[in-house]
């Protein structure tokens, strides 16, 4: 609505520039087709530079600075060109040019600046002694979850812990995979799609943490993968993704795009778990080994249990063994107690 607001007043200004010539003795005095030739070109020339700006990607930009620095650069620009074009073009003070020239230049070159400052507030940060115009003011890039580091659930500790200064950003494709898994008839994306849902509300009553729910600007394609679409819109908000898949983590890292896995973050601390240490777990399927069985945590740590086999479907107790941390998770090696 600012932009159709300014061209409207872009337009105007032209047309009261013509109304300004109309008036001059040199006009009054020429032919009657005269005036209305500068009144259809002073129509015609903001109607063309309004159809070339909007030829160019539509940007944005906070409309109150863009007004501000865009009509200062198009006056300086104007100053500029006026003294460039002396020399080229010698006009007397009689000459009705003299006067008309700095409004026409003046005219045009302010709006070109302004629209695009207007529209370019993603891409450009005015920095000024002590004040930064910039697009997130709560951090320097918004960080965007995928929906392995939300079902991971390891998130929130982080956020409300204070680790995340910036906004964190809830593509709506993503959302909407949660709610779907959620409503699933499969048991374990049923309970994936909850946990997804129950960490997201968990996220929103927190007062500190900055949660947004955003719709990628570009359409997106049925054949891309919802990493590379949160890869995408992470790459258009100038943010970071955050996930626990090693795999959508090279994926950023191959496409310049920064990514924090939170696997790395937890092999940089110290483990949960040392040797001797008591864990329940429920046995739900077997290990690569004949006698291994296999379980996890309710963070979805994989805990290993030796001479398990015979206890797959039962919760037993085992005393933690050693502890290996990857990329893809964290493994825990146990016996039973």
């Amino acid at each position: 609505m600012a932009l159709l607001v300014l061209r409207a007043i872009f337009v105007m200004v032209s047309v009261g520039i013509a109304v300004l010539i109309f008036n001059s003795p040199a006009v009054q005095a020429s032919p009657t087709w005269v005036p209305w030739a500068i009144l259809a070109g002073m129509v015609a020339l903001p109607l063309t530079v309004i159809g070339f700006d909007g030829m160019i990607r539509r940007k944005e930009l906070t409309t109150i600075t863009a007004i501000y620095f865009g009509l200062l650069i198009g006056v300086f620009l104007t100053y500029v060109t006026i003294l460039a074009l002396q020399p080229i073009m010698p006009l007397s003070q009689n000459d009705p040019l003299h006067s008309w020239l700095p409004l026409i230049v003046g005219s045009v070159l302010c709006y070109i600046c302004t629209s695009l400052l207007m529209q370019t507030r993603d891409d450009f940060r005015f920095l000024i002694p002590y004040v930064e115009f910039a697009r997130d003011v709560r951090g320097l890039r918004p960080n965007v979850l995928d929906a392995s580091a939300i079902v991971d659930g390891r998130i929130a500790d982080l956020a409300e812990a204070g680790v995340f200064e910036s906004r964190c950003v809830v593509p709506s494709f993503v959302l909407d995979e949660l709610q779907a898994a959620a409503e699933s008839n499969d048991r374990l994306k049923r309970t994936r799609g909850r946990r997804g849902l129950d960490v997201l509300a968990r996220l929103r009553e927190n007062e500190a943490i900055d949660i947004d729910v955003i719709a990628p600007r570009q359409e997106s394609h049925d054949e891309l993968s919802t990493e590379t679409r949160v890869i995408d819109l992470a790459r258009e908000l100038g943010g970071r993704v955050i996930t626990v898949d090693p795999n959508a983590a090279k994926l950023a890292s191959v496409r310049t795009v920064p990514a924090i896995n939170v696997n790395d973050v937890a092999s940089a601390l110290k483990p949960s778990f040392v040797p001797g240490d008591a864990v329940s777990v429920r046995l739900v399927k077997q290990g690569e080994e004949p006698d291994q069985g296999v379980g996890y945590l309710e963070d979805g740590t994989m805990v290993v249990v030796e001479n398990g086999r015979d206890q797959i479907g039962r919760t037993v107790r085992a005393s933690v063994t050693s502890t290996l941390q990857t990329s893809a998770g964290r493994l825990v090696f146990a016996r039973p107690a």
